[in-house]
């Protein structure tokens, strides 16, 4: 009788626990990478005589679609010769093949939009191509090869150029995004295959400012370049990490300034984790708005202290420099932000927690069309094209934080770029679960291109639908309008595009 008691009960316990298993989403694991890349740009000669090569640095993130293939996108900076403040933005997509264990080949291409700095970069629009032999050290790889560079949109610049890349395996665990907003106690998230360490991840929405100093910027010297934007930071320790920031100006200077900054830091936490001061260190490109940024390439050291407001989210004030090699730009840094910490992709860590939650998170690589886009002096108006990268965080099934950059492609206006961020709602899946619609409604910087930005604010409300394709990837199409605060753009737009979505699991207390 003992015997038949503990054979039930053991049938029971293992019914329990597998049904427990089966609720939780499955854990799915993804290859990336990410690469830096260099080239250096033989310049055709226009308005700069005897022009030097223009050094032309790229940050990317790829996605493995199989064995052999990726896909993915990236942004490319100036940092060195005369066209400080060139940016571009764009996706990627190759070939990465091995030749036995640690030596490879890849070959893509790179299909990006943007210019800046007065180069001839016609509307923006440009290919780049690349044959790279490789090695694989495991922990990281370099590579090296030919590259041909054509802004073939009316643009001046081309040709064939040596590349370099470092890339860094950067893989990461998720879940389908229909599982977001699930909740789970971290009893059954232990029985599951999500029972591993957690990452530490932080998101910094920011308002900064750049007090120029020295007499090197003309008109420019001693006024406020007032920018807003965005930092990511992932903790490879709980006090290590390593950020990417990007900005762009919305007041202060003429529109069409922006930085791009790759960098590491340290964080001392005080007062039982509720306040933390981080020092970091980071290089990049900025440039654009009539500012004289040299080559591009500038070095950013700084100091910041956070105080807990409430769960997750810290006040943020910083401190710090901005300066060029050569001082020809050279500045106090100095602002005020807003903070997101999140534990995911597991439940083993120092602190304790008590559930975990699904959150959803979407990537959108789209094509914008202004109509009429305004323009200052005396180009002639026209439709402007953009492509433009979004993302999505989403606070509850139906409402979601965004972020959005954008190049201008076709239309004449090589060098416009914007920076935007805001909020958006979508009601829940129609018509066979297929479809949802939004509105979101988006702010910030732009300018650059000739575009009439006035000092750069522009406010961006928009409405459209998402058609499911499959677990990970939808259409997506919106309509809406484009305005800019102190000058004459005020276009209707529209735009259409494929959105990467999933899920992450986020631990609470």
């Amino acid at each position: 009788m003992k015997k038949l008691f503990f054979l039930s009960a053991f049938l029971i316990a293992s019914v329990t626990l597998n049904a427990q298993n089966s609720n939780v989403p499955e854990k799915k694991s993804q290859k990336a990478f990410g690469k830096i890349d260099f080239l250096s740009i033989v310049m055709p000669e226009t308005n700069i005589p005897n022009e030097k090569n223009m050094g032309f640095t790229g940050i990317h993130y790829n996605l493995m679609l199989n064995d052999w293939a990726y896909a993915g996108a990236g942004i490319y900076g100036a940092v060195s010769g005369n066209r400080g403040g060139f940016f571009t933005l764009g996706v990627n997509a190759g070939i990465k093949k091995y030749l036995g264990q640690d030596f490879y080949v890849d070959t893509g291409f790179h299909l990006g939009a943007g210019g800046g700095a007065a180069a001839p970069d016609g509307g923006g629009i440009f290919i780049l191509p690349h044959f790279n032999l490789g090695y694989d050290f495991k922990n990281f790889s370099i590579n090296s090869g030919w590259s041909y560079v054509n802004f073939f949109d009316g643009g001046e610049i081309k040709g064939n150029q040596l590349m370099v890349g470092l890339e860094i395996p950067l893989d990461y665990t998720y879940a389908d995004y229909d599982a977001r907003e699930n909740e789970y106690t971290f009893n059954t998230l232990q029985t599951s295959d999500w029972n591993i360490n957690t990452k530490k991840t932080s998101l910094l929405f920011h308002q900064n400012n750049l007090k120029i100093k020295g007499n090197t910027q003309g008109i420019n010297n001693g006024k406020t370049i007032r920018l807003a934007g965005f930092e990511l930071a992932n903790y490879f320790t709980d006090n290590w990490f390593a950020f990417l920031k990007v900005d762009g100006a919305f007041d202060g200077i003429k529109a069409g300034f922006m930085d791009v900054f790759l960098g590491g830091g340290y964080l001392l936490p005080i007062s039982k984790n509720n306040t933390n001061i981080l020092a970091k260190f980071g290089v990049g490109a900025a440039g654009g708005g009539g500012i004289e940024s040299g080559g591009g390439f500038l070095i950013y050291p700084e100091l910041s202290l956070e105080q807990r407001i409430f769960d997750d989210f810290f006040l943020t004030l910083n401190g710090g420099l901005v300066f060029s090699p050569n001082r020809v730009f050279n500045t106090n840094a100095y602002g005020v932000g807003l903070k997101y910490y999140v534990e995911r992709s597991g439940i083993i860590s120092d602190k304790s927690f008590s559930r975990g939650k699904f959150k959803g998170f979407e990537v959108v690589v789209k094509h914008d069309l202004y109509l009429d886009a305004e323009r200052d002096g005396t180009i002639p108006t026209e439709d402007l094209h953009q492509i433009a990268l979004q993302i999505n965080f989403d606070l509850t099934k139906n409402i979601f934080v965004a972020g959005q950059t954008a190049f201008a492609s076709f239309g004449n206006a090589g060098a416009y770029a914007e920076g935007i961020v805001g909020f958006g709602a979508r009601t829940n899946p129609i018509l066979n679960d297929k479809f949802t619609l939004f509105g979101q409604v988006l702010a910030g910087a732009a300018g650059g291109g000739d575009i009439s930005t006035g000092e750069g604010l522009i406010f961006k409300p928009a409405a459209g639908f998402n058609y499911k394709l499959n677990n990970s990837l939808s259409l997506r199409g919106s309509g809406g309008y484009v305005k800019a605060k102190g000058g004459s753009l005020s276009s209707t737009m529209f735009n259409l595009g494929i959105k990467y979505h999933l899920s992450f699991l986020k631990m609470n207390k």
